[in-house]
């Protein structure tokens, strides 16, 4: 069996793709339920806790950007991370 090195490391927002695949994908995921249990209409507000190293490290592993990713819709492998500064602008507008 043929391994590449994308089975051993996972693709991700830096500055530690460890605090910010997991989030970011968790993150997709509970907003992708929401859009298919018909409650993302109406969904005004939302509030996400991280805890243990996540919560400890969060804002200086870019966890909490993840995770705003995340519920915009975007995946660790295929976000592109030149948008990614004007995103987070729009959401802090907007928030």
């Amino acid at each position: 069996m043929a391994l590449s090195v994308f089975d051993l490391f996972k693709v991700g927002i830096g500055p530690s793709s460890s605090h910010t695949v997991g989030p970011m994908r968790a993150a997709r995921l509970f907003a992708s339920r929401l859009a298919t249990d018909g409650l993302l209409p109406r969904t005004a507000r939302l509030t996400a806790e991280l805890f243990g190293s996540l919560g400890a490290t969060g804002q200086g592993h870019g966890s909490d950007k993840a995770v705003l990713l995340g519920l915009m819709g975007h995946e660790p492998d295929t976000v592109d991370v030149d948008a990614i500064p004007g995103w987070l602008a729009e959401v802090q507008k907007t928030q």
